[in-house]
């Protein structure tokens, strides 16, 4: 089957690799037809992780049950499904309290495992024509008869959405409150998105990337250039000098500040400096246990310098973690179902597979316009 395949730093290509099939009895087949680039995945595209190379990238992914496992009961070939990047066995004590992101069945000697990810386990991705789905009763969440004609909205249901959801949940927002936002990549404006939905008075984004600001005012957020303007200064004045009552952190380790610097702590402690006191905090953006490349000591090996004390005296929470898929995507489905939520609207690019190695280097480049990437794969 035709996949696409990391090759090294900044180099994928699309390969024949071996077909995806089924191993276990509780395996699925799916046939792809929607998978999308993830910011996650640039950190593997740029050699900033241990991913060996011949591996099969892609971890949001959507398609049609292809074949079954003798052992599945409740998905059906021709079912058309949206896979969450975590992969999960369902009965594990994490899975049993919802915490799917964390199995602990599915990568032995670690919990969480995901599709086409350096160190969450040996399972390719789904950019490629087919996608082998462990444990597909539980990791399947089947979609209702608009599937095909919403299908760029049911993909994001594997990743972004849920996690700028998780984002949200993390940080204990309420309606009625305000939050602050660091990140206007795809899961910073899904944070915004998902903000909205749940009744935030006041969304603000802190970015520098023009086309991805402007996204964000378009759903009704503040966007703050912290290129042109110290962006705790403005959240500050926009919240009356008490800062936001929820924060959120999209961005991760390889934050940078306006001159290009790579500052792994930047967002984190601006978070503590902008979200007013008892206030509270989700990260979402990846932080990695070591990171050999990176340009700052602490960071090589996994720290940051953070500002603990000025955490502490303002008595602020901290949630963090990778999304648990399972616990939002039905639910947001079914927002979709009803035409209450629309995130497609974050879409840059349709494009083929085949093009799929020039948009990861648009995409790494975080060039003008390029905000989303969804790949299509022929029916």
């Amino acid at each position: 089957m035709k996949a696409l395949v990391y090759e090294g730093p900044r180099k994928v290509s699309i390969k024949e690799v071996p077909d995806a099939k089924i191993e276990a009895p509780t395996d699925a087949l799916i046939r792809i037809t929607s998978t999308n680039i993830c910011g996650s995945d640039l950190h593997m595209y740029e050699g900033r992780t241990s991913v060996e190379k011949g591996k099969v990238l892609g971890h949001e992914n959507l398609g049609e049950v292809a074949e079954l496992g003798d052992a599945v009961v409740r998905v059906k070939v021709g079912d058309r499904v949206c896979l969450p990047f975590n992969i999960a066995c369902g009965f594990c004590r994490n899975c049993e309290k919802g915490q799917t992101g964390f199995c602990l069945t599915t990568n032995p000697g670690n919990a969480g495992a995901a599709y086409g990810y350096a160190e969450m386990g040996p399972y390719n991705g789904g950019q490629a024509e087919y996608l082998r789905v462990p444990f597909a009763d539980f990791n399947c969440l089947r979609l209702p008869e608009d599937a095909e004609e919403k299908e760029d909205d049911y993909v994001m249901l594997s990743d972004i959405f849920p996690t700028g959801w998780h984002a949200t949940r993390l940080a204990q927002l309420q309606p009625g409150e305000s939050v602050v936002i660091y990140g206007a990549g795809p899961v910073g404006l899904m944070a915004a998105y998902s903000a909205t939905l749940q009744g935030a008075r006041q969304v603000l984004v802190v970015d520098r990337h023009p086309d991805r600001l402007k996204l964000a005012e378009q759903i009704g957020a503040v966007a703050i250039d912290d290129s042109k303007e110290d962006p705790v200064e403005r959240v500050l004045e926009l919240t009356g000098g008490k800062g936001a009552d929820k924060g959120c952190e999209c961005v991760g380790w390889q934050a940078h500040d306006p001159g290009g610097r790579e500052v792994p702590n930047d967002t984190m402690n601006k978070l503590v400096q902008t979200v007013r006191a008892t206030g509270a905090i989700g990260v979402v953006g990846v932080f990695v246990p070591e990171d050999p490349k990176s340009p700052d000591k602490l960071m090589k090996e996994g720290r940051i310098a953070f500002d603990f004390g000025s955490f502490f005296s303002k008595g602020l929470r901290l949630g963090t973690g990778q999304a648990n898929v399972k616990a939002y995507n039905r639910e947001l489905r079914d927002l979709i179902h009803a035409g209450k939520a629309r995130p497609s609207w974050l879409i840059s690019h349709r494009l083929d597979l085949d093009e799929a190695p020039d948009a990861y280097s648009h995409f790494d480049k975080r060039e003008n316009g390029w905000t989303k990437v969804v790949l299509k794969l022929a029916a």
